[in-house]
C-alpha cells in the first residue's frame, strides 16, 4: 500500500525542501556574521559607540543592495522558467535554481578563504537570481505539492511542506551559531558552516535530478465543473459526481468574474501581508545586533530558531482549524497573530520580551500557504506554476521595495526609536485584513 493517498515516496518534495532550507539557514547566519566581521574590521579604529553605529549602517547598506540584486534578478528568468515547468518538465523550476544556489554559496566560501572583498556577494546574489532563485524554486515546489493533492486537503498539504521547511530551518539555525565559531582553531570562522550549506544544496540537486518523480495531477472540482458558485470565499469540496457536475444557475451566467475578483483580492492580501512580514524581518537581525540586546552568534542562532518554531505552531493551527474553519478565517487568524506579535516586538528591550513576541506570532505562517491553496482552487492544474510564480514575483517585487524602504527608515530612526519599523509593519498587517472582509 502506498503512503499519503497513493503517492509513491519518490514524488515527495519534502527531502528537497528540508535540505535546501537547512542549507539556507546555515548560509543566512554565515553571511550576516561574515558581513558584520568585515565591517567591524573596517571600523576597528573608531570609538566603540561610533563603531557600532557605523557598523549598523554599513551592514544595513550592504543588505539594501544585496536584497535589491537578489530580488530583482529573478524577474529576468522566473516567469520563463515556470512556463517551461508547466509545458516541458515540472523539475526545471526546481533544479535550475538549486544549481544557482550551489554556485552562489560557493562564492561565500571563496570569499572567506581568499579574503575577497564583500562586494563579491552582490555577484553571487545576481547569479542566484538569474538562475531563478527562491522565486522560481518555491513556485516549483508549490506546484508539485498542489499537483499531488486533492482540493479538500490542499491547505494541509501545503502547510506540511511549510512545516518541513520550518523544522529544517529551526535545526539549521540552532546549529549555525556553533558551526560558525566551531573549528576556528583549525579553519577560518564560517568555513565549516558554509561548507555544510554547499553540501546540503548538492544533495538537493542530485535528489531532484535522479530521484524525484513528478506526481500525476489530482482531480479538481474546477476541472469537473467549471463555474461552481463561490460560497463564502471558498470552492465547495467535491462531495459527489452529481453535485459537482451541476453548476448553479447564477454561476453559469457569469462563471469567470467571481473567480477573477477573488484571485485579485487574494493577491492584494498576500502582497500587503508580505509587506508587513518582510519589513519587520529585514530589520530584525540588525535590531538584535544593536544595544540593548547586542546578541552574539549563538544568540542569533537561537533567535532564528525561535522564528522557525512558528512553522510548527502554524502547521498545528492549520491541522486543527482546517477541520472546523474556512480558509479565509484561518488567514485572518494568522494575520492577527503576526500583527499583535510585531507590535510587541516594537517595544522589546530585554531578551525575554523578544521570545514573548515570537510566541504570540505562533500562527503567522498560516496566511500565505492558505492563500496559495485558495488560488489553486480557482485555476487549472496546468497553470499552477504560472499562477504561483506570478504571486511569488509580486511578493519578490514587494519584498525588494519594502526591504530598501524599511532599511532606510531603520537607519533614520536608529538613534530616535529603533523599533519604529515594527510599528509600520503592524499597520501594514492591519491593512492586509481589508481585502479578506
Amino acid at each position: 500500500t502506498l503512503p499519503r493517498g497513493g503517492l509513491p515516496p519518490q514524488t515527495w518534495v519534502e527531502p528537497v525542501v528540508a535540505g535546501s532550507q537547512l542549507a539556507s539557514a546555515f548560509y543566512d547566519t554565515a553571511l550576516l556574521l561574515v558581513v558584520k566581521n568585515y565591517y567591524n574590521q573596517t571600523n576597528s579604529t573608531a570609538p566603540s559607540h561610533l563603531m557600532q553605529d557605523a557598523q549598523q549602517k554599513a551592514v544595513s547598506n550592504f543588505y539594501i543592495i544585496y536584497n535589491l540584486v537578489l530580488g530583482l534578478s529573478p524577474l529576468v528568468s522566473a516567469y520563463g522558467l515556470s512556463k517551461l515547468g508547466d509545458k516541458v518538465h515540472r523539475k526545471i523550476p526546481i533544479c535550475l535554481p538549486l544549481l544557482g544556489y550551489l554556485g552562489s554559496k560557493s562564492l561565500l566560501l571563496l570569499l572567506i578563504l581568499l579574503d575577497w572583498p564583500i562586494e563579491v556577494m552582490y555577484g553571487a546574489a545576481a547569479f542566484n537570481g538569474l538562475t531563478g532563485g527562491f522565486t522560481t524554486f518555491w513556485a516549483g515546489i508549490m506546484a508539485l505539492g498542489s499537483l499531488g493533492s486533492s482540493e479538500s486537503r490542499r491547505s494541509l498539504r501545503l502547510i506540511i511542506i511549510e512545516l518541513v521547511y520550518g523544522l529544517a530551518g529551526f535545526l539549521g539555525s540552532m546549529a549555525s551559531g556553533y558551526l560558525f565559531v566551531g573549528f576556528s582553531d583549525r579553519y577560518r570562522e564560517g568555513t565549516v558552516l558554509v561548507s555544510c550549506s554547499i553540501a546540503c544544496y548538492a544533495f538537493c540537486l542530485l535528489y531532484s535530478i535522479f530521484v524525484l518523480i513528478v506526481p500525476k495531477s489530482a482531480p479538481s472540482c474546477t476541472a469537473k465543473a467549471k463555474g461552481v458558485e463561490e460560497v463564502g470565499g471558498q470552492v465547495p469540496a467535491c462531495t459527489g459526481a452529481a453535485e459537482s457536475a451541476q453548476p448553479s444557475e447564477s454561476s453559469s451566467k457569469a462563471p469567470v468574474t467571481p473567480s477573477k475578483l477573488i484571485i485579485i483580492l487574494l493577491f492584494v492580501a498576500a502582497i500587503l501581508y508580505d509587506l508587513a512580514v518582510v519589513g519587520a524581518m529585514n530589520v530584525l537581525p540588525l535590531f538584535l545586533l544593536r544595544e540593548p540586546l547586542s546578541w552574539n552568534a549563538v544568540q542569533i542562532g537561537y533567535g532564528n530558531a525561535a522564528g522557525y518554531a512558528i512553522f510548527i505552531t502554524s502547521f498545528l493551527g492549520v491541522f486543527v482549524f482546517s477541520k472546523y474553519l474556512r480558509d479565509i478565517t484561518m488567514i485572518i487568524i494568522g494575520v492577527v497573530s503576526f500583527t499583535v506579535g510585531v507590535i510587541i516586538m516594537a517595544f522589546v528591550r530585554w531578551t525575554f520580551l523578544f521570545y514573548i513576541a515570537r510566541a504570540v506570532m505562533l500562527f503567522a505562517l498560516i496566511p500565505l500557504p492558505t492563500i496559495r491553496s485558495m488560488l489553486s482552487k480557482h485555476v487549472e492544474g496546468s497553470s499552477y506554476g504560472k499562477v504561483f510564480v506570478l504571486l511569488q514575483l509580486s511578493l519578490v517585487i514587494t519584498g525588494v521595495v519594502t526591504s530598501t524602504v524599511f532599511n532606510k527608515i531603520y537607519q533614520s530612526t536608529l538613534n530616535w526609536y529603533s523599533g519604529f519599523c515594527f510599528i509600520l509593519s503592524f499597520l501594514a498587517g492591519c491593512l492586509s485584513l481589508l481585502p479578506l472582509r
